[in-house]
């Protein structure tokens, strides 16, 4: 082969070349390590023996020649001869020798190749003590991979052992220019197209992504630092793994890539999936031998039924891995541009990629004993990695778990390594063991949320809610108890006016469990009400008579109340009824009596209320709550927020909401002043509610999120208030702190109003808290088995605050509240929430949304609460709402200053995936608020048609951009290209963006594809041109009908590198 040969770049080295340049100046693709030698090294030995390795290996003479290639590749060629440079760091007098020489090592490995002729190795020497020695090797990866770095190693060690026993063989390694010429061929034979329909076969539906980015940012083009730890591998497990793939008629890789199955079948709750496994692509002895370039990665579906026990899943990984092996040598590069998976919607088919890697060589330099260390570059290129490492020249064996912290921070990353090796361990105790009886969860942590459960306690008073009001009426008779419209009624009175209206109840005939609805507003006449049914032993049930009539009808109907509480000025909204109906209008006039109705029969396990929530089939279903779920909900409440007599709380939720208990009640039961807010005959005025609220003296106040957001825009802050509580609603932004605590709670009704309960810090996660007193907590898979922290499932929710169940609904109760499999007591219950949430490490959760809220768009799971925040945080937005409508995405925001909506898609294209950004935006002057003060969807109006047609075209301006368009139209082949259309949405994708470059320069435009690849509109490429310096390229000596280039025909050697850098696509 003549040093003057011409070969193309591999298909494989071809994709690391365009990544390379995308990246810049990166180490994406440095490989390497080194090797520690113990004992006498002869410097000049060494050094002899790598010149001869250099000699021996074309492929580590390679030299680029830039644009050399068809549209803009390179070609490359190999060099007679390179120089060997082997620098020594002499760190015998360091004080910290061996951090040193890590610190070096890791340094040279930092350092990017300039992919311009330059040599694409680097070796270095590092003495750390009189006989330690660290021998650095590095390499770019478009001329070694990982398994031609231990052949490099090898081929190394032989020749100086050869010539420490005085032999010099100069033998000559088999050429990588063959496995370019055989790579070729591969493109052109009949086996490539089997092996594509093959890959395209399976892809035909694409699975979605198994990962999702905890954060933003997600699309930079800058590849994220990666970060890993390293897990001892047990020498026991190690060998029961191979005992029982050998049994299994498998490898131990089979075991290792089951049982990852099995982990992501159970935390992600997905049997169908992709992980990226890299192959050496060798075939024959020869190219095993060779150094180069060979590996690929194959995207292996992982598609196994849960019903599948451990030793058949292995028996099924390794069969289809073998089917996939026979077709194996496709480029994935190639897969991912056939299925159109596109850099704006995922990198790639998978986002999790893992190696076994066993050593089988030992290194001997002559008479020393060498031990090869590989070194990461400190990037990988999917956010999850395992590596599992042998040597079978060692019992000793690690896992290696590489991730981005964009998706896991450091100790979930650690904790995927032990819930994996708990894995294996359960697998080979019992191989019976089916997918979905696994546990994933280790024993460390189940102890932990085992803590985090343990929120006993006992209730100071064994007293109901009614009797706790009357001890304050007889300690504190005068003191007031609520404050409305201008009146005020003291404990005394609110309990002489209850005990007369429950006299009245009682001599109609209520008995326990019975319940009387109240279709009233906030009044004291309302609250007297409220107290007097507790206090007559019934069940009250709160009706708004602002619902319409159809809704009121079938309220009362399936209620069936026994009695009607209302005013005189609503009865003629009450549908007929059969039932008794009392006015309300003066009963907190009416002096009463201080001899309170004695119920013997009346206990803890009565009902206090029942409240209807919306239904999921359009039918409102009553949750019945019993007096001891609501003393649970009061006790806590008076404990957590110090709220006790002569403090005071306010009331604004909804007649009907069942926030309303828990403003009223813990404030009575304390013995604080309860303060109403006003009624709004005309609709909700937030505006005239917060300056009613800003001007009560509150220590706690609950307001619904949507308001409370509302209210942290604006400039004044509440003078008094000593805790602010939110709820109802997914909280969507919180950027700056106030001057009192913020504490955000959650809780379906049917647990009492509140589960879980946390302050929240501006800039810290917006999390729903950790369980209150007396409640547990569980995130759930569908087999209702425990979910590990930062792993998304559903709510389960335990303990005191579990409602009795559904008036009239026993199907619906039996489908919803469930035997507690998880606490020791009996017959005790949990309620299934539909909500979707993940463990915090501190113990806090993360609320995820609904269900029913996920939605695909384009194949791809999204959860519209993430866009949401997204937009929130932009400039001048206020709120912000995402909404799934005809299967589109749609926003709706408000604003504290002017927002172009153009700006603000761009703003989230730069930020999020582009199937994240919402087809259209709609400007609102507020967010329309149900009476409950939770956000109205129903109501968010339409968009304007127009906007749904997508980003207006937009026509290039000047000369520059009019002539980068045209090109652009000419390679993507479509009609027209606007300034800010998408290259990539346009059907570009890498390779097009060399040949694009090319053809611009070709036309004398001047073009960087750093600034294509990452902002990849024409108005951006054209605004670069200002930053790129012209530079004339020296005419080529190519003569017409040229069928082989040589570098004598390219004057290269007169560049310096900025007008290399222009010939790139040229």
């Amino acid at each position: 082969m003549s040093a003057t040969d011409l070969f193309p770049l591999t298909a494989a080295q071809r994709d690391i070349w365009l990544d390379q340049i995308s990246h810049g100046d990166s180490p994406l693709y440095n490989v390497g390590g080194y090797v520690k030698l113990v004992g006498h090294v002869d410097l000049d030995l060494l050094h002899r023996a790598f010149e001869q390795l250099v000699a021996a290996h074309d492929a580590l003479r390679t030299v680029l020649l830039p644009g050399a290639g068809a549209d803009g590749l390179p070609m490359q060629r190999y060099a007679d001869f390179i120089p060997v440079s082997m620098p020594l760091h002499d760190l015998r007098d360091h004080p910290e020798r061996i951090n040193a020489a890590q610190a070096l090592i890791r340094e040279q490995m930092q350092r990017p190749y300039a992919l311009d002729g330059s040599p694409l190795f680097r070796f270095c020497l590092v003495r750390a003590d009189e006989d330690q020695y660290w021998l650095g090797i590095q390499a770019h990866h478009l001329i070694l991979d990982g398994w031609g770095f231990g052949q490099l190693l090898k081929s190394l060690a032989e020749q100086y052992t050869e010539l420490a026993e005085g032999e010099s063989l100069n033998r000559q390694g088999p050429s990588y220019g063959d496995f370019i010429t055989d790579d070729a061929r591969y493109h052109d034979s009949p086996r490539y197209a089997r092996d594509k329909a093959y890959w395209l076969d399976k892809y035909r539906d694409l699975p979605e992504p198994l990962l999702v980015s905890r954060y933003h940012n997600r699309r930079s083009t800058d590849p994220a630092p990666s970060h890993s730890c390293v897990l001892a591998f047990p020498a026991a497990l190690h060998t029961r793994m191979n005992q029982f793939a050998e049994r299994c008629g498998a490898s131990a890789f089979h075991v290792l890539l089951a049982a990852l199955h099995v982990y992501f079948a159970r935390t992600a709750q997905r049997d169908d999936w992709v992980v990226g496994l890299p192959l050496l692509n060798r075939t024959g002895a020869r190219f095993k031998a060779t150094l180069g370039h060979f590996a690929q990665v194959s995207a292996v579906r992982m598609a196994f039924a849960p019903e599948l026990d451990f030793s058949a899943l292995v028996t099924e990984v390794r069969d289809s891995l073998k089917r996939d092996f026979r077709h194996q040598r496709f480029p994935l590069s190639e897969l991912n541009r056939t299925l159109g998976v596109s850099r704006e919607d995922r990198a790639q088919l998978f986002e999790v990629s893992v190696s076994y890697e066993q050593d089988n060589y030992d290194y001997r330099f002559g008479d020393i004993q060498a031990q090869a260390v590989k070194v990461s570059n400190g990037y990988e290129p999917t956010p999850l990695a395992l590596h599992m490492r042998t040597n079978r020249f060692s019992d000793q064996a690690s896992l290696h778990v590489v991730h981005h912290r964009a998706w896991f921070d450091d100790a979930e990353a650690r904790a995927i390594g032990e819930r994996l090796l708990q894995v294996i361990e359960q697998a080979l105790e019992n191989p019976a063991l089916q997918v979905s009886a696994f546990d994933v969860l280790t024993p460390a942590e189940r102890r932990q949320m085992s803590r985090w459960n343990d929120t006993e306690t006992v209730s100071a008073s064994q007293l109901l809610i009614h009797q706790r009001i009357e001890q304050h009426a007889r300690h504190c008779p005068e003191a007031v108890a609520a404050i409305f419209d201008g009146q005020s009624l003291t404990y005394s009175q609110l309990n002489r006016s209850a005990n007369s209206l429950a006299r009245r109840l009682i001599e109609s005939g209520i008995v326990p469990d019975d319940r009387v609805a109240v279709v009233s507003r906030r009044g004291l006449d309302t609250l007297v009400s409220l107290l007097a049914i507790l206090k007559a032993g019934a069940a009250y049930v709160p009706v708004d008579p602002a619902h319409p009539r159809e809704r009121l009808a079938y309220l009362l109907s399936d209620s069936a109340p026994s009695v009607v509480l209302t005013r005189a000025n609503l009865r003629e909204r009450l549908p007929e009824l059969s039932q008794p109906v009392i006015e309300l209008d003066h009963c907190h006039e009416d002096r009463g009596s201080d001899i309170k109705p004695n119920i013997v029969s009346l206990r803890s396990s009565h009902l206090a209320y029942v409240i209807y929530t919306s239904g999921s089939t359009g039918q409102p279903k009553g949750v019945m709550v019993e007096h001891r779920m609501l003393a649970n909900l009061v006790d806590w409440h008076c404990e957590a927020f110090k709220l006790s007599a002569g403090g005071h709380a306010s009331c604004l939720a909804g007649f009907g909401f069942d926030a309303m208990a828990w403003e009223i009640w813990p404030t009575l039961c304390a013995g604080a002043t309860l303060h109403l807010a006003p009624v709004q005959e005309n609709g909700d005025d937030v505006d005239a509610m917060l300056r009613w609220w800003l001007k009560q003296p509150l220590d706690v106040s609950f307001l619904p999120t949507p308001v409370a957001e509302y209210a942290f825009s604006l400039d004044e802050d509440h003078p008094t208030l000593r805790t602010l509580l939110i709820g109802g609603d997914r909280l969507r932004q919180f950027a700056e702190n106030r001057r009192y605590a913020v504490v955000n709670n959650y809780g379906p009704t049917e647990t009492t109003v509140v589960a879980t309960s946390g302050l929240v810090q501006a800039g810290a996660s917006l999390h729903i808290g950790g369980p209150i007193a007396n409640t547990r907590v569980y995130v759930l898979d569908a087999q209702l088995q425990k979910l590990p922290v930062g792993v998304t499932g559903e709510l389960y929710i335990g303990g005191s605050g579990v409602a009795r169940g559904y008036l009239n609904r026993p199907e619906m109760t039996e489908e919803r509240f469930l035997a507690d499999p998880f606490s020791p007591a009996p017959q005790a219950r949990m309620y299934r929430s539909g909500d979707l949430v993940r463990w915090n490490a501190d113990g806090t959760l993360d609320y995820q949304g609904r269900n029913d809220d996920q939605v695909k768009i384009r194949g791809m799971r999204i959860e519209p609460g993430e866009i949401e925040a997204v937009i929130a945080s932009q400039t001048g937005v206020k709120e912000a709402v995402v909404l799934v409508r005809d299967e589109q995405l749609l926003a709706w925001f408000t604003e504290t200053s002017c927002v172009d909506t153009d700006e603000l898609r761009q703003a989230l294209r730069a930020r999020l995936p582009a199937y994240m950004v919402p087809r259209a935006f709609t400007r609102l002057g507020v967010l329309p608020l149900t009476g409950n003060g939770k956000l109205d969807r129903r109501a968010l109006p339409n968009p304007d048609p127009a906007s749904l047609l997508g980003q207006a075209y937009e026509a290039p301006e000047g000369e520059a951009e009019i002539a980068m368009a045209a090109v652009w139209a000419q390679v993507l082949g479509v009609e027209r290209v606007g300034r800010h259309d998408n290259f990539f949405e346009l059907g570009g994708h890498s390779l097009l963006a060399i040949k694009l470059v090319e053809r611009l320069r070709a036309a004398g435009l001047k073009a960087d594809v750093h600034v294509l690849l990452s902002q990849p509109t024409v108005a951006a490429l054209a605004a670069s041109r200002a930053d790129i310096h012209e530079q004339a390229v020296p005419p080529n000596a190519v003569p017409p009908g040229c069928e082989r280039i040589t570098p004598q025909m390219l004057s290269l050697t007169c560049l310096d590198q900025s007008a290399i850098d222009r010939i790139v696509g040229s």
